[in-house]
């Protein structure tokens, strides 16, 4: 056992530099997925703004994802032929411009603005190409690093709502979109000086074990489990993304202050921060597959509360127990296309899975919005998200049963 470890450490492609590079993409992560959450804390302003219903800058938003996800297989593509560096200098410039762009204060340049610069042309080029990029940089801690790269959306929702609800209160939404582009090409551009490395070459031992992956994963067609994988990210993305983009408006709906929701929305975004390390190292030790299960049952559980609750400290509390439930499942499923797939593969399959994910997330925030001008309440809107996440959690359930060695596999450094 103790001659295997030895083995495995050497094979492991685990350097300082993969932590810088983990931590850098990360980072631009981080300021990049800002962009979103201007809509999610203005979300009535913009719509009183524009004489239109909240769907219309909600959808928005539903673009923002819809493009991160369609654009990420294109620059996953890419970025495994030219290396991640040129992709994300363009997902970067794009974000800065996409949101001064959407500043200009009509639908149409608000849709521009986020469904082809932020989105399609510009998160597109930093999560899904950095997540695949990080996966190849790292071997046995490969759960943890994904947990790193992944959570700067997390942080992103911790830090951005505040300090979007200061701009909001002092010069509108329209100039603190201004500004958040002017910060994220300041910031975002330098970082990807980190990323002009490529991932160093698998091992002879680890492209043998590559190799010799079983042509049926799970025991079923390689096409079949992405399909249900992706299945299954869309239903627990849609019930995801509920919270995520409603919860201000919910809280202010209940009476609360609208810098309540947006504290709420802070506290869940940052539990889910919190968390993400501790399900990255869980991922590690039980698989990728096992970790998405037991995330996705917390967050059916958790978000089934918003149904119930309308006290202020209790919606604190929820929203708190809920960004600790989803906190690890997108780098899981991420963790489990690895444990399934060749290393080959992993651009194109990664981007997919992303793909489908951000439309669940681009789908959650439609459906708040247009569930809320159908019912004038967003409670319908949860339970309609709680039965999505059923679903997810049956689909995964089912592929758990037939996974035998989650632990053998996620010990390999591929």
């Amino acid at each position: 056992m103790r001659d295997q470890a030895r083995l495995l450490d050497a094979d492991d492609p685990e350097t300082r530099r993969s932590w810088w590079i983990a931590t850098a993409s990360m980072l631009i992560i981080f300021v990049g997925w800002g962009a979103p959450y201007v809509v999610a804390v203005a979300l009535k302003p913009i719509a009183a703004d524009l004489a239109v219903p909240r769907s219309i800058p909600s959808f928005a938003t539903s673009l923002a994802y819809i493009g991160s996800g369609v654009g990420g297989i294109v620059m996953g593509w890419w970025a495994d032929r030219v290396g991640v560096l040129w992709p994300a200098l363009l997902g970067s410039l794009m974000v800065g411009l996409g949101a001064m762009v959407a500043s200009g204060g009509s639908v149409w340049q608000l849709y521009v603005g986020y469904g082809l610069m932020v989105g399609l042309l510009g998160n597109s080029a930093t999560f899904a190409p950095l997540m695949a990029n990080s996966s190849r940089w790292f071997g046995r801690r490969r759960g943890t690093a994904l947990a790193l790269v992944a959570s700067g959306q997390q942080i992103a929702g911790t830090v951005w709502p505040p300090i979007f609800r200061y701009g909001l209160d002092s010069i509108g939404w329209r100039a603190t979109l201004v500004w958040y582009g002017v910060v994220a090409l300041a910031i975002m551009l330098p970082l990807c000086a980190v990323l002009r490395h490529r991932p160093p070459p698998l091992s002879a031992r680890v492209a043998a074990e590559e190799a010799s992956r079983p042509a049926f994963p799970l025991g079923l067609p390689p096409n079949l489990v992405q399909a249900l994988l992706c299945i299954a990210i869309v239903c627990c993305c849609i019930a995801m993304a509920l919270p995520m983009a409603h919860l201000v408006a919910f809280c202010s709906d209940l009476g609360f202050a609208p810098a309540r929701g947006a504290e709420m929305l802070s506290l869940l975004l940052g539990s889910a921060f919190l968390s993400r390390m501790l399900w990255g190292r869980l991922s590690d030790w039980l698989g990728g597959l096992r970790t998405v299960l037991v995330g996705t049952t917390a967050q059916a559980a958790f978000l089934s509360c918003y149904i119930f609750v309308d006290n202020l400290w209790a919606l604190y509390a929820v929203s708190a127990a809920f960004g600790i439930g989803f906190g690890g499942i997108i780098p899981s499923y991420v963790l489990t296309l690895r444990d399934l797939f060749p290393a080959s593969e992993a651009g194109w399959r990664i981007g997919t899975l992303l793909l489908f994910g951000l439309g669940g997330m681009a789908i959650g925030a439609w459906l708040g919005g247009y569930v809320y001008d159908w019912f004038a309440a967003y409670e319908p809107a949860f339970a309609i998200g709680v039965g999505f996440n059923i679903l997810t959690v049956a689909l995964v359930g089912t592929l758990v049963l037939r996974d035998s060695q989650p632990r053998q596999r996620s010990l390999l450094p591929a």
